[in-house]
């Protein structure tokens, strides 16, 4: 038996014994059949949307009556429908309400989630789900051209499937994304943000990144001159592309971390050199894909705080590390711990997609780790929160306006630097000997 929720259970009796039937479906269908945890529960139903209202009432939201759905206990239930024609490649401009399961199923983006349970375990599946699941093969339902024109952002859904699961995409599908990957254009930046997220933070974002440039290429086409752009260095075996997506494969599924690894070598194709001997180089290159991402995440619609993060990790990806105590007490002042601890994931990232003899920059990497932990244990000094004087003190000594932050700052990097120690005293010395 499969191990619905009981809220969800209690949605489904109520409306079985109002006469109606009622079947979960969804994602939440799909994982607990490939033996995942389940996301959100979502049901559909042969009763209209106004009996659904009443049986639930007073608890019960109609999130969205014109397409069928009423919000219960946090989960939707929908009326089985037939959708009308999509004018904006995103959302139908009516919809029928029927009483077939089958026609409801048949107006779903893939087989695998296609798939509805109801109460008694029993599975309804009239387009081979099962089968698709257990090939790990992600088909569309259907004409997948038909459905793709319907609702573009089921391409970019279709790509985050494969990428979370490791699905591969049917042959016909997968011809169907590459030829109505412009229909993304329809689709608002939010929505695309979303889902690009969704397929980078996937365990086989490789895959999904090397198979189809061209699709995320519609709404990023600072990525395509990357693509089969040879680097012309012993450092890499990889073209600019590949590299890009073997980086972000081995980095942890955090965002902000892909999200760089996505953008850091953007700069590459158009900061290309030749050397006498025929060597490549890419001097400055860091620059130009910190220009090249911050269009592509302004486009997106990238909340702020991600943006800066991500742009200053394109930044610092390339810039050398030396293990110092000072360097990394200097490193945490700039950029405070979690985005040193997230550079450091990028450069470790960075280098392990590189040629297999230049792997080598994981032990310094480490070694920085290590030097970072002794650093914060021990309490030393690297932001202003930390030093011993305070704005109040050095107005008690006469300073005023801007001079009270330049001396803090100036006294900081002279702690951090190991010039002056950081206590009181001594550093409100260094000051009124400054004003001498």
């Amino acid at each position: 038996m499969f191990a619905i929720p009981e809220p969800v259970q209690e949605i489904l009796r109520r409306l079985e014994r109002a006469g109606y039937e009622a079947w979960c479906v969804g994602g939440a269908v799909r994982d607990t059949l490939l033996g995942l945890p389940p996301g959100d529960w979502d049901v559909t139903t042969s009763a209209p949307p106004e009996v659904t209202l009443e049986l639930f009432a007073p608890n019960a939201l109609p999130t969205g009556l014109r397409h069928g759905t009423v919000t219960a206990g946090g989960v939707e239930i929908t009326t089985f429908r037939r959708d009308g024609d999509y004018l904006d490649h995103r959302r139908p401009d009516h919809v029928e309400f029927t009483s077939s399961l089958a026609e409801d199923l048949a107006r779903r983006d893939f087989t695998v989630n296609a798939i509805a349970l109801n109460l008694r375990g029993e599975l309804a599946d009239p387009f081979g789900g099962r089968r698709d699941l257990a090939a790990r093969t992600l088909r569309a339902v259907g004409d997948p051209e038909s459905r793709f024109r319907e609702d573009a952002l089921r391409i970019l859904r279709g790509l985050r499937f494969a990428s979370r699961l490791g699905f591969s995409i049917d042959p016909e599908t997968a011809g169907a994304v590459h030829r109505c990957g412009p229909l993304l254009e329809n689709i608002a930046p939010e929505r695309i943000l979303t889902e690009t997220t969704g397929i980078l933070c996937g365990a086989h974002v490789a895959e999904a990144l090397l198979e189809y440039p061209d699709v995320l290429g519609v709404f990023m086409p600072e990525i395509l001159p990357c693509v089969g752009f040879s680097q012309r260095s012993v450092y890499h075996c990889y073209d600019v592309w590949e590299h890009t997506a073997r980086a972000a494969a081995v980095a942890k599924p955090e965002p902000v971390l892909r999200w760089a690894l996505l953008l850091h070598d953007l700069g590459k194709p158009s900061t290309f050199t030749l050397d006498e001997e025929g060597r490549g180089h890419f001097h400055g290159h860091w620059r130009e894909s910190v220009r090249l991402g911050a269009a592509v995440l302004d486009r997106l619609r990238m909340d702020n705080h991600s943006k800066k993060t991500i742009l200053t990790l394109v930044e610092r990806h390339d810039a050398p590390l030396t293990l110092s105590e000072r360097s990394v007490r200097r490193n945490l002042s700039r950029y405070g711990e979690e985005t040193l601890r997230l550079l450091l994931e990028v450069k470790r990232a960075d280098n392990l997609a590189q040629a297999e003899p230049y792997r080598n920059r994981q032990t310094l990497i480490r070694q920085w780790e290590d030097l970072l932990e002794l650093t914060l244990q021990s309490g030393e000094c690297f932001s202003l929160k930390q030093l011993a004087v305070k704005g109040g003190d050095l107005t008690a000594l006469g300073l005023r306006g801007p001079a009270v932050g330049e001396a803090l700052n100036g006294l900081l990097v002279l702690v951090i630097d190991g010039k002056l120690p950081n206590e009181r005293g001594i550093l409100l010395e260094h000051i009124k000997n400054i004003k001498v």
